[in-house]
């Protein structure tokens, strides 16, 4: 079984002003002269973290990292003005033209999958291949699934935690209602709410629930701009069309891919990795058993690792 490569440190670090409010945190780590290679992370507003340098070749990869608007290193922290998946996408050929790419990788999973998959069908031109996990199509019924009726019956202890910051009669949409208590003034309902939130996906994402991921996931630091962004794009539906990433499939047609899908995933469930499968036959898909959503499980770990070098190998 493959595990990460060896722990790197960027070769270079950059500040890029991409309008106000919001400058983004973005770094390079391996070999400048490699295939240059973009990772997504998730959330929305979840931030990188040192690991997911680790799923490239240093050698052979330029391997490109940034944080989001307004999670991670990037500033101002939690902000929701100007923070749209249009401006997201926005953000990703800023970084393409500013460090001199002409097409890269793409590799991003969970919110990354999203992302990596709307800028794939918006600049198919740009992207070499797409090595995507955890797929999240941000359909309504998607997230439906995780923040009102679905995984709530597999965990159904887990869920009265979620449920505990909103009052009972606001419960009817809570995406809605968690989105009042996020933006609202009052500062202790809102981390109480941020927690809350951020908790209930860190507790559903591994098979087995693991208190150190659970610990991350409530971190205060943590957990407001991952609540704050994911319920502001959730209750806005990505600032997407519906379906719009299956109903625009076409536009991958020619792209090399790889999508990595834990079979016991809850809080994407794996029906959207066949979906998008059946819409883009070029990609292949490898459903990994026993194993959720997280990034950090052993098995997907192997099966990325597995995908980064095959495409090194292809790219060289």
């Amino acid at each position: 079984m493959r595990s990460l490569y060896p722990a790197i440190q960027p070769y270079v670090r950059h500040t890029l002003e991409v309008g106000p409010p919001h400058q983004l945190y973005a770094e390079e780590c391996g070999n400048p002269q490699g295939i240059p290679v973009l990772f997504l992370h998730g959330g929305p507003g979840g931030g990188c973290q040192a690991s997911h340098r680790r799923f490239f070749n240093a050698d052979l990869y330029r391997i490109i990292l940034f944080d989001q608007r307004g999670c991670g290193c990037s500033t101002p922290r939690a902000e929701l003005r100007e923070n749209t998946t249009a401006d997201l996408l926005a953000d990703v050929e800023l970084i393409r033209e500013r460090l001199g790419i002409e097409r890269w990788l793409v590799f991003g999973g969970s919110w990354g999958s999203t992302l990596g998959l709307l800028y794939a069908e918006a600049f198919p031109e740009r992207v070499l291949g797409l090595v995507l996990r955890g797929i999240f199509l941000c359909r309504r019924r998607d997230i439906q699934w995780f923040y009102q009726d679905g995984a709530s019956r597999l965990f159904p202890d887990y869920w009265q935690d979620f449920l505990a910051p909103v009052a009972e009669d606001r419960r009817g949409d809570l995406v809605q209602a968690y989105y009042e208590l996020l933006t609202g003034e009052d500062e202790v309902a809102r981390l109480a709410a941020a927690r809350a939130w951020s908790i209930w996906e860190g507790r559903t994402s591994t098979l087995h629930c693991k208190p150190e991921l659970v610990e991350h996931f409530g971190n205060s630091h943590v957990a407001l701009s991952m609540a704050r962004i994911e319920c502001h794009y959730f209750v806005h539906d990505a600032f997407i069309e519906p379906d719009q990433i299956l109903q625009r499939a076409e536009r991958l047609r020619g792209i090399p891919g790889v999508i990595v899908h834990g079979r016991y995933d809850v809080v994407c469930p794996v029906d959207q990795a066949f979906a998008l499968h059946r819409a883009w036959p070029e990609a292949r898909l490898n459903i990994i058993p026993g194993v959720g959503h997280s990034i950090a499980d052993p098995a997907i770990v192997d099966a990325l690792v597995r995908a980064t070098d095959a495409f090194a190998e292809r790219l060289a």
